[in-house]
Parts: C-alpha cells; structure tokens; sequence
C-alpha cells in the first residue's frame, strides 16, 4: 500500500503519509487511490478540487459547510509549509471543542483527512504556500460557515502572533454561537 494512515487524537482525523519513490530524477508520489483509501475506512469520492496560494502569516478559517453539503476534505501542501488545523463541531461529540493540529509541507509530503462535522484551518509558515485539497462536496456558499480562528473556547494554539486574516474570518462566530447541523451518534456524522 503507498500510504499510512495513522489516527490522530480526534480518531476520525486521519493524517496520510504517501510512500515517497525518490530518484537521481526527483520523486513519484501517489496522493490519492480510492480502493486504498476504502480500504483504511476512508470515503474515496471527491467531486471538487481546490488549489489556494498564501503568503507568510495567512491565516485561513476555521471553515466549514453545513449539511446537506457538507465536506470532507483531503489536504496536501506542494508548495511551503502550513500549520493545518482541524475542529470537531459535532454536537454531543465527547471531542466537540478540540482540536488537532500538524505541519504539512512539501518536504514531509503529509496530508491530512478532515471529515464532514470539523472546521477547517490553517496559517501559512513559509514564505508563501500552495495548498491542494480535495473535497467530497461542492462549494455552497449559502451554506459556508466559519468560527472565530482563536475562540478562546476551543484555544488553538497557532504558531503566529499576528495573523493576516480577510474579514471574514477576522469576525467569525464562537463555537457556542456558530450555526451547526451536525450530530454526533456512536461515531458518525448526521
């Protein structure tokens, strides 16, 4: 198989390593295989794919869509490095609140699994980064939502003091005040 998948502490938070094939020529990844990732438990259907550049102390999020089109979404940075960030917003979920955080970079080449029913976020550490993600619905806009980055409910621990925010994300809304139609029942999403 050319990936490992490891739970993180929010177990349905999946960090995905790909198998690296380096040459005298450069390098071979595959970023995505659906029978593998069925295989490891993850839905393998995506239906839009985003690319975003960003410089130096961007910070975007926490974002997220509610259903009925919500996203999952696979990230994957080939360019730079960002600090990714991902929030479980499920109600009566025993992690609602928290938080789990990696470093995804071109050089590490990790990617990370955000399920529907978590914000997503994340600021930028390099000079500038290219994020690629992939998402298992379109993009609603009507149905887009998004929490306060620093909410001191949830304290997300960023790595930048003063982050560039758009005014959207500068005047998200607390966890506790956000609109939000997932449910958690015995691990799933509903």
């Amino acid at each position: 198989m050319p990936f490992a998948f490891s739970r993180m502490r929010i177990p349905e938070i999946v960090l995905v390593e790909p198998k690296i094939f380096p040459d005298d020529r450069g390098f071979f990844a595959e970023l995505f295989k659906a029978s593998d990732f069925r295989a490891a438990g993850l839905p393998a259907s995506f239906v839009q794919v985003n690319h975003s550049r960003s410089q130096k102390n961007v910070l975007r999020g926490l974002h997220y869509q509610l259903n009925p089109k919500a996203q999952a979404k696979l990230v994957s940075v080939v360019h730079g490095e960002i600090f990714d960030v991902a929030v479980d917003i499920r109600r009566g979920s025993p992690t609602c609140g928290q938080w789990v955080a990696e470093r995804l970079s071109d050089v590490n080449k990790k990617m990370i699994w955000v399920p529907a029913g978590f914000a997503h976020g994340f600021c930028v550490l390099s000079d500038h980064a290219e994020i690629i993600y992939y998402c298992s619905d379109e993009y609603a806009p009507d149905l887009e939502r998004n929490i306060l980055w620093n909410d001191p409910d949830i304290a997300i621990d960023w790595p930048v003091a003063a982050p560039l925010l758009s005014p959207k994300d500068a005047h998200g809304k607390s966890l506790s005040a956000a609109e939000n139609n997932f449910r958690y029942t015995a691990g799933t999403v509903t």
